[in-house]
Parts: C-alpha cells; sequence; structure tokens
C-alpha cells in the first residue's frame, strides 16, 4: 500500500515528502507511512465487525441462500440417478468350494 501511496500524488505521498522534508531519511520515512496506514486499517476493523453480524446465509452481506448460477438443488442427470429395485448380495455365479 505504501509503494502505491508513492506513486500517485497522494495524501501519502505528502506525508513522506513531509518526513524526508524534516530530516527523516527515505527509509525511515517509509516507515512512518507504513505505520499511518496501519493504523488506518486498524481502526477501520471495528467497522468491519459490526456489518459482519448483518451478513446473509452465505456469510456476505446481500447475499440470499439462492445462486445465481444454479439452483439451491441442482438437478441430476439419468447417469447420477441411482438403480430402481433393492440391491442383492448374493453372487450371481457360483464360487467353487476349495479342496
Amino acid at each position: 500500500m505504501a509503494q502505491s501511496q508513492l506513486r500517485n500524488t497522494t495524501e501519502g505521498r505528502a506525508y513522506y515528502d513531509r518526513k524526508v522534508a524534516a530530516g527523516k531519511t527515505p527509509n525511515e520515512a517509509m516507515r512512518g507511512l507504513k505505520r499511518r496506514l496501519s493504523d488506518l486499517v486498524y481502526r477501520a476493523l471495528p467497522d468491519d465487525l459490526t456489518h459482519d453480524m448483518a451478513t446473509g446465509p452465505g456469510g456476505q452481506r446481500g447475499n440470499d441462500s439462492d445462486s445465481s448460477a444454479t439452483g439451491s438443488q441442482p438437478h441430476t442427470g439419468t447417469s447420477d440417478k441411482p438403480l430402481p429395485g433393492p440391491v442383492t448380495n448374493q453372487p450371481t455365479t457360483a464360487v467353487p468350494k476349495a479342496s
């Protein structure tokens, strides 16, 4: 984040330039910018926590249980259906006895 702030004229770039003008080395100014950005992110975390409490069943706000790609119960093809009738455990061919 800090490096992308330095590429354009942003508040981060102005902060970095002020620190360098105040006598800080470029590494110290970058460290200060990173600290400033991490503090901004940390302050935003409680807001995200309160928003997460109002999530839908999919875990995201505004989400419902219906998918936009498929329905909640996908359709099975003929090869996915079980065979009709009970399953037998008896072998169909006679097994010779061991001598």
